[in-house]
């Protein structure tokens, strides 16, 4: 393909994130997204297979003794920012903003990747496969999105070769995030003795919450990451279950949100925490680790021969899912994701689909 062909793929891209912005696809509820982008595939006369809410296909010379390069992107939102003052579903074009509810986050990206994967699907005698996954569940890391794929046995058999590969199209600014934080999100529970507030008796609940959050908000881990910083634990919720005024609470739960480096296990932090606070501590997960990518990568070595920089992401995506090495990179700026009257620029879209071809141009 040439300059003009990718200017047609670009052109495309851009109208199908048109379709998928105007089409709702909160977490839990893509099957319209999902379809948009399986009708799409069988236009091309690609075969699109489909596992819940996910969508994927190979290149058509698919080899499976080669290795493969997974682009995914997700097709699911986030509810609209209650400061839209637009129509978050009407997807709009002025000044060469593409505006709507996903467009950054992570429309952009997924369109992009889906250009690229075209652009090569028709080449014989590539080193790497090519395998495309539009996945669901992202911002909600639910169990139906990226995990589900990776479990099924036809997808996880495109991606055994040891020097598979992930790019993770999440906005970057077309910069390399080699690393990212992992999350681990803590249940807690301080436990007191229930009395009447005009008495001296009782004792209360939030006090011994305030004690371990006061913890929360000072304490510091010794190992900071040269990529990622320090690992950052905020209490994000407090509540007790009293109505009434004059109760002293027996019990008071909050919420603490820890965002981990490289550095540290989800164990290792957890048992920090249970060594220094004196309340019930339950982790609703702990598989959303950290995940770094080598800068010795041939991804990464590429990307920077291209003129990108490296950096460590605060955020997290499905790469922290996936049991190959990833690169999350794309279109948009980080800070435009959830927010109100969201939008995407064209050139955003246009230089990511150029990016993506001459990476694994240089790759393949």
């Amino acid at each position: 393909m040439s300059i003009k062909d990718t200017d047609i793929l670009y052109q495309e891209a851009v109208a199908l994130l048109q379709q998928l912005i105007a089409i709702p696809s909160l977490s839990r509820m893509e099957d319209k997204t999902a379809d948009c982008i399986e009708m799409f595939l069988q236009k091309k006369n690609i075969t699109a297979h489909r596992l819940v809410n996910n969508v994927w296909c190979t290149n058509k010379y698919f080899d499976d003794t080669k290795p493969c390069i997974l682009l995914n992107s997700h097709h699911d939102t986030v509810k609209a920012n209650e400061n839209y003052t637009l129509n978050p579903y009407e997807p709009t074009i002025e000044n060469g903003k593409l505006f709507g509810l996903g467009s950054t986050d992570a429309g952009a990206s997924l369109v992009s990747l889906l250009a690229a994967f075209l652009f090569f699907y028709h080449q014989q005698g590539l080193a790497y496969n090519i395998l495309f996954a539009a996945t669901a569940e992202e911002e909600i890391s639910g169990s139906n999105g990226i995990e589900k794929l990776l479990a099924d046995a036809g997808f996880a058999k495109c991606i055994e070769h040891k020097d598979s590969f992930a790019i993770v199209g999440e906005p970057t600014q077309l910069e390399l995030a080699i690393a990212e934080k992992g999350l681990l999100v803590l249940d807690c529970t301080a436990k007191g003795v229930a009395g009447h507030a005009a008495r001296n008796d009782g004792e209360n609940a939030i006090y011994h919450a305030m004690n371990a959050i006061e913890w929360f908000k000072n304490y510091r881990f010794d190992e900071v990451s040269d990529l990622l910083g320090e690992v950052k634990m905020t209490v994000t919720s407090i509540a007790t279950e009293n109505k009434a005024h004059n109760v002293i609470p027996a019990q008071c739960s909050f919420v603490v949100d820890i965002r981990i480096t490289e550095l540290y296990s989800h164990q290792q932090i957890l048992q920090t925490i249970v060594n220094n606070v004196a309340v019930q501590i339950v982790p609703r997960s702990t598989r959303l680790k950290s995940s770094i990518i080598p800068q010795s990568h041939p991804v990464v070595i590429a990307g920077m021969h291209l003129g990108k920089k490296i950096y460590g992401s605060p955020t997290l995506s499905d790469k922290a899912l996936m049991p190959i090495p990833a690169l999350k990179c794309g279109p948009g700026y980080s800070a435009q994701s959830h927010s109100a009257n969201e939008f995407v620029l064209l050139k955003d879209i246009e230089d990511a689909v150029n990016f993506y071809v001459a990476l694994i141009k240089k790759i393949t």
